[in-house]
């Protein structure tokens, strides 16, 4: 029978590496100017929009991401947890608990755990090192955030929970002393430019620097704290101005305390010194000086804190003891003057002396979230029907929830529950790229739909705006405006700017003239209505009148009237690299289903209007008649234009016999919406037929997964080209998806598999690519596109767990 003071259960489907093991051969960048930071990541903390950090399998904090959408990688020795053991009548011993000493010669006098003693587990949001080898104790930490499906409140917070659990399988009693060391890194998350000039990199894509304020410490200060829920640190900043500023705030560390237990501490040390005043007496007994110091850092000066919990451990018996890390940063500053207040400032105050309150709020219920958790991952886990790798991969690509650059805003009036964003990755930093989140959103509607739908409430409100502002077009060099008014956005904007009010950030393409993205944002539209619960049609009603002016703005490029708008020859969808021309299979099909999607709504919204109706009935009427005509016009032409006897071509003007990967989205979306086919099965399955064959099983011998476009003999068409040699891994979830739905699962999870290996045993995990090549490299990672796994999992289960 289970016990209060159980060992911890890992479950068995968790990725998995030994502790500090290196990696012989990780993929690697494509391009030089794409972030690489190496493979040494974990599983992120913190909640979402809050900031978060990455602790690595090595066992360093090495992730710094408090600043809404900015990116931070590097390891902070002082940041750190260190284990001292002595049992009985034996010699003492102690480790901080990272393999990887650091490089700058600090910190000299601690003595550093050894490599590949003990496993780092993860699966989102929990994840555990289990160390062995070392220890006489049986020791693991278990880490999270309060992560939790349908939660609005605690999925916001901004700290995490460490809980150590300690056995002495031996029969003497055993000292340890647990310790967690914190450097005051208050203040030095935000940039120091404070407007930064927008570039343009090699590959046509627009970028700004970012300079944190590293190591800028002047005024810090750390305080003691001490009461009935817990003990602790207060890791502060003097705050010169009565408005918190973006980067203020405060850090702490804390544990709980109780008559079992002793409780020492370091109020300041320095942690660029060798840590002697740290470690010569942690390493000889597990205790601290205990002395407070809360003198604020000097010019040029570093500080950090320390705090040990030491107890002893009966033959047999077994402890816990929970550490939680909290931050409270409220503000986000994007351009110069613009600030949000994050969400979980709707449940704490938000002048950024919250701290503690978060800390205590963490105390009294981390065992109620960690149940939580456990049951919804149990949902899953327990599934007799699917593989542990693809339970595995499922859970932690929900990562990028949390260390996307993600940013949750507090409540308003007309965002009852804030805005909410993710970036399309790292290296395109700009929000909710619409084209990829057609893929990568499934796991947010399936999990916290009432966010997914306030994303393309943004997209709607953005629809009917204009910006006429000149930009220079990447790949081509051409001149075009901003915004076009009626043009679905391709992307909610940067984090340099203002997102949600400034949209079409990237100006690689001009994406007013993209086919894709209207189509795009009908269709997730109808499928977050009809896929989440309540069938909302207050939320239908909010997006009809975007729908009706964005499907009249795509039909102007449909120049020869006959239903379809053509591809111009420019990179003009998701694919934007591949020059598209006339009707082509991907974004024609996406056509036909997105009118029979609003034909649909708009029937819903005639049959049972909405309460806060802001449009006439008899317009809805009108495009209804519209889309009806279009649709037949469509359904006439695009069977009859593309298919070749095989497959269907990748359009009807460029004499290309690429077999596409992802030719038939469209009928991929309309199955999985109830509506009418786009074209025949027979037409289907020959067309999955001749990709697998092509895209997959020839290209590389099926090794790497489906390249985006292959000859049908699985060779490239182009042997320069980009995109169409590139295996994206949110192409191939959704590619997969597709299979499960048309009956073909064996297939499909054969596909997945091989795609997820390439992630996890090649040193991609927590920061997956949007595209992997045959020849060991990799381009932009961190990316939105891969949640598609979670479209994999909805068909499998007919989206039952909703």
């Amino acid at each position: 029978m289970k016990t209060p003071f159980s060992f911890p259960t890992i479950p068995l489907c968790t990725w998995k590496r030994p502790i500090g093991k290196g990696w012989d051969n990780p993929y690697t960048a494509r391009r030089a100017s794409n972030l690489d930071d190496g493979p040494n990541h974990g599983m992120p903390l913190g909640g979402f929009g809050a900031g978060c950090i990455g602790r690595s399998p090595h066992g360093d904090f090495n992730l710094w991401h408090f600043d809404g959408g900015e990116h931070t990688f590097g390891s902070i020795p002082a940041c750190q947890f260190s284990v001292f053991e002595q049992s009985e009548g034996e010699n003492s011993q102690a480790y901080a608990l990272c393999t990887q000493p650091p490089e700058n010669g600090t910190l000299s006098t601690w003595n550093w755990y050894p490599t590949e003693k003990g496993t780092y587990h993860a699966l989102y949001p929990r994840s555990w090192y289990e160390y062995q080898g070392v220890f006489q104790s049986k020791l693991v930490c278990e880490q999270f955030s309060p992560i939790i499906p349908n939660n609005y409140q605690e999925t916001s917070y901004p700290l995490a929970i460490f809980e150590w659990t300690a056995h002495n399988p031996t029969n003497k009693p055993i000292t340890l002393s647990i310790m967690v060391t914190w450097q005051n890194i208050v203040g030095w998350f935000t940039n120091a430019i404070k407007s930064p000039e927008i570039t343009v990199r090699d590959d046509g894509s627009p970028e700004y620097k970012y300079q944190p304020r590293w190591g800028q410490s002047t005024g810090n200060f750390n305080q003691w704290v001490r009461d009935n829920f817990g003990v602790g640190f207060i890791l502060n900043h003097i705050q010169l101005q009565t408005q918190v500023q973006e980067g203020e705030g405060q850090i702490c560390i804390a544990s709980m305390t109780n008559p079992s237990i002793e409780v020492f501490y370091l109020g300041k040390w320095n942690p660029k010194g060798d840590g002697s005043e740290v470690w010569d007496n942690f390493a000889i007994n597990g205790s601290l000086p205990n002395t407070e110091d809360e003198t604020p850092a000097e010019p040029g000066e570093q500080l950090a804190a320390a705090m040990t919990i030491r107890f002893t451990i009966r033959p047999g018996k077994t402890k816990k003891i929970p550490f939680v890390l909290a931050w409270d940063f409220p503000v986000t500053e994007f351009a110069q003057g613009v600030e949000y207040y994050r969400r979980y400032t709707d449940f704490f105050n938000r002048n950024g002396k919250n701290g503690w309150a978060i800390v205590k709020t963490a105390l009294k219920n981390f065992g109620v979230w960690h149940k939580r958790i456990e049951e919804w991952q149990s949902s899953i886990i327990e599934r007799d029907d699917l593989p542990d790798w693809f339970k595995m991969a499922l859970l932690n690509e929900l990562y990028l929830l949390t260390d996307g650059g993600t940013l949750w805003t507090a409540a308003s009036e007309n965002d009852p529950i804030g805005q909410f964003g993710v970036l399309e990755c790292l290296d395109y930093r700009w929000y909710e790229s619409l084209d990829v989140r057609l893929y990568g959103s499934f796991g947010l509607m399936m999990l916290w739909p009432r966010i997914e739908k306030s994303v393309l409430e943004a997209f709607a409100r953005a629809i009917s705006t204009y910006d006429e502002t000149i930009r220079t077009i990447g790949y081509n060099q051409v001149k075009a405006i901003r915004k076009a008014k009626g043009a679905t956005p391709h992307d909610l904007g940067a984090p340099n700017e203002h997102p949600w009010e400034k949209t079409n950030y990237t100006s690689y393409q001009d994406c007013n003239l993209w086919k894709d993205l209207g189509s795009d944002f009908v269709l997730q539209v109808y499928r977050d209505y009809l896929l989440t619960p309540g069938k909302d049609k207050e939320f239908l009603g909010k997006c009809w009148p975007a729908i009706a002016e964005t499907l009249t703005y795509l039909k102007t490029f449909d120049l020869d009237n006959d239903g379809i708008p053509e591809n111009s020859g420019a990179p003009d969808q998701t694919f934007d690299d591949w020059q598209l021309q006339g009707i082509s299979a991907y974004c024609g099909g996406l056509w036909i289903a997105a009118l029979e999607a609003a034909i649909k709504i708009g029937e819903i919204i005639l049959n049972n209007p909405p309460i806060n109706l802001e449009f006439e009935l008899k317009l809805v009427s009108d495009h209804i008649k519209s889309y009806n005509h279009w649709l037949k016009q469509s359904r006439l032409i695009y069977h009859k234009t593309l298919w070749n006897g095989e497959y269907y071509q990748l359009d009807s003007k460029s004499g290309s016999n690429v077999v596409m990967a992802d030719q038939l989205c469209g009928q991929f979306y309309a199955r999985l919406l109830g509506l009418p086919d786009i074209v025949e099965e027979q037409y289907i399955q020959s067309t999955l037929n001749k990709i697998y064959d092509a895209c997959f099983l020839k290209f590389q011998e099926g090794k790497y997964g489906a390249a985006n476009g292959m000859k049908p003999d699985g060779i490239p068409e182009d042997p320069n080209s980009t995109h169409p040699q590139e295996v994206w891994i949110g192409i191939n979830f959704g590619l997969a998806a597709f299979l499960v739905q048309m009956g073909r699962r064996d297939e499909a999870l054969k596909l997945t598999e091989v795609v997820i290996k390439q992630i996890y045993e090649n040193g991609l995990q927590f920061r997956t690519p949007e595209a992997i090549t045959a020849v060991g490299t990799f381009r932009v990672c961190h990316y939105l596109r891969a949640m598609a796994i979670w479209g994999i999992y909805g068909v499998l289960t007919n989206f039952s767990s909703l």
